[in-house]
């Protein structure tokens, strides 16, 4: 099957996006499909402070073709960059024939995707991810038609969870009936602790907290420095690291010298290589992630496979993989005060920590794997191959200029 996917963001970028795309194409090259992926990317100074920017790298056995989101740098121009991803789309159906089209992200990729396959009459498949459903649609008339569009004549959607579709039919009104529920997926094998028990050494030293992934107040990471302070008042041992980039790191940085937290208790060390991910989760004891909404969160997910103990939220996408005192210890996001108890449980019960982050590995290793979902993303390929898109929607849509993804596009 020849597979074109858009991706609204890969590599050097680092996001749960990334990381996604780079094990479903992994999976597909491996099946024997002829994929090529079209992959939007930050090429201006802003976008690779906040991202990590940059045209893709190569892919093997894949056709990778790189769209600097141009528009979105010169005034959050979407819709120059929703034309350049259909003509690209095109371009490469003349060269050789696509079968099925996959965009990540309802919009704008997705939006280009349902607009291509109706110029072209090849079936779509769109993934619905993280920001896509909890934000956009409420941002402006704009990208709320864009979105419906999408929810309601795509070929297949797929959503990570239950607690996901609950919450973007709720706001755009979509039938729930049209989604089909593919869980996140790691890679176990490459998180794996050396030790038998998958779980981390055991250490003289303080308990290691890890925040991993985009330093964005939407991920909780300002709620994560004011815990950390409250646990030094209390004279809690910790050994803190926030690692990664994103519009927040300069905040949080500012948080951390307000609530006096040294280096010796709070590291930040900035953009990490995908490469070096899995050392970074070996030098860790605990993972804290306490976001306000996720699609499915990947990080979550390797740091269930490297036998880390989460503290997470009660919230969108986290409350599918995880349950408080099983696999995980969960908070209402926001709540710093239920943040700091809870961070203090892990780090003062050994026992605990033991447990949580022995039930999250073994369930990581049997629901999670890449091979599993693969298969299962695969089969809907197969399902609507050869089917006619759905082209009963307007391709026309109005531009409301007060949208704030406009003004601040990086946070779309």
């Amino acid at each position: 099957m020849r597979i074109c996917f858009v991706s609204r963001r890969y590599f050097p970028a680092i996001s749960g996006m990334s990381v996604y795309a780079q094990n479903l194409l992994r999976e597909l090259v491996g099946a024997g499909h002829d994929v090529t992926m079209i992959s939007q990317y930050r090429g201006d100074a802003f976008g690779t402070r906040v991202y990590g920017g940059g045209p893709p790298p190569p892919v093997p056995g894949v056709r990778v073709i790189g769209l600097e989101q141009l528009g979105e740098q010169e005034g959050g121009d979407f819709e120059r960059d929703v034309e350049a991803m259909v003509e690209t789309i095109a371009a490469e159906h003349a060269r050789a024939p696509f079968d099925v089209l996959h965009a990540q992200y309802g919009y704008p990729t997705g939006w280009a995707v349902l607009l291509a396959s109706r110029r072209l009459g090849v079936p779509n498949v769109v993934s619905i991810q993280g920001g896509d459903g909890h934000w956009v649609g409420s941002c402006c008339e704009t990208h709320r038609r864009a979105m419906c569009a999408v929810l309601d004549h795509a070929n297949a959607l797929l959503i990570g969870g239950r607690s996901f579709v609950a919450e973007v039919c709720e706001r755009l009104g979509t039938d729930p009936g049209r989604f089909t529920i593919v869980p996140g997926a790691v890679d176990t094998a490459r998180f794996t602790q050396p030790h038998a028990d998958g779980l981390p050494e055991l250490h003289a030293g303080p308990v290691r907290l890890l925040y991993h992934g985009r330093v964005d107040r939407r991920k909780g990471v300002l709620d994560f420095v004011d815990a950390l302070g409250r646990l030094r008042d209390r004279g809690m041992p910790f050994a803190a690291t926030i690692s990664g980039i994103g519009p927040d790191v300069e905040a949080a940085q500012a948080r951390a010298a307000e609530r006096d937290l040294p280096e010796e208790r709070l590291r930040f060390t900035g953009y990490a290589d995908y490469a070096t991910v899995p050392d970074l989760y070996r030098q860790a004891d605990v993972f804290v992630s306490p976001t306000y909404a996720e699609g499915f969160s990947n990080t979550i997910l390797e740091a269930m496979a490297a036998g880390l103990a989460v503290v997470s939220t009660h919230s969108v996408g986290v409350s599918d993989c995880l349950r408080d005192g099983e696999n995980g210890l969960l908070t209402e996001p926001g709540d710093v005060a239920a943040l700091t108890d809870a961070l203090a449980r892990v780090i003062e019960d050994a026992a605990l920590r033991r447990r949580i982050a022995g039930g999250g590995l073994e369930e990581c290793r049997r629901v999670y794997s890449w091979e599993t979902v693969g298969r299962q993303i695969m089969g809907i390929y197969a399902e609507i191959a050869g089917a006619h898109p759905d082209t009963r929607f307007s391709p026309d849509l109005p531009v409301d200029p007060s949208c704030r993804f406009r003004a601040e596009p990086h946070l779309l």
